[in-house]
């Protein structure tokens, strides 16, 4: 009998699940049912605010990069510490000492709500003379602080192997 609930269960859920997984819209309806949550226009403000990003990136302005991060955001990347908020400015003015000039940022998949949304996608980093440095892909979460999106969970790492330890 636990085995038939069991199945019956693990069914429901796959139904479920697998429901509406070919809607596209890109609205969704909030808690108070008054407003309603609309991706396509978030994404349209994430753009710009990665377009403004990679600038500022050319610039090397650190300070201008951390602003775009949350108050309780954090830095994950490879082969490092988690970078808390406060050091957010000081880990993209070592990215200008490595050598990046610049880092291409493609969204390849954006989700998400009034809440919290969740971008995935892309990246090359580029230094001098156009060469690329590192290719590798993101995770970013962001979270609304003082009515705007900001990076609350910014997650990149390379698609390039570790050189080996000696």
């Amino acid at each position: 009998m636990k085995k038939i609930i069991l199945v019956l269960a693990a069914g429901s859920f796959l139904m479920v699940a697998c429901n509406d997984a070919s809607k596209t819209d890109t609205t969704v309806a909030t808690k108070d049912s008054t407003t309603v949550f609309d991706l396509s226009s978030a994404k349209k403000d994430l753009e710009a605010d990665n377009a403004r990003f990679m600038e500022e990136i050319k610039k090397g302005d650190s300070n201008a990069l951390a602003e775009h991060y949350h108050s309780e955001g954090v830095l994950l990347l490879d082969n490092a510490a988690p970078t808390m908020r406060k050091d957010i400015s000081s880990a993209w003015a070592a990215f200008g000492r490595m050598g990046g000039k610049e880092l291409r940022l493609n969204t390849t998949d954006l989700v998400g709500d009034e809440n919290l949304l969740v971008e995935t996608g892309t990246y090359d980093m580029v230094g001098d003379n156009n060469k690329t440095l590192d290719k590798g892909k993101y995770v970013v979460v962001y979270k609304k602080e003082n009515g705007q999106w900001k990076i609350y969970r910014d997650i990149a790492n390379s698609n390039t192997a570790m050189a080996p330890v000696k």
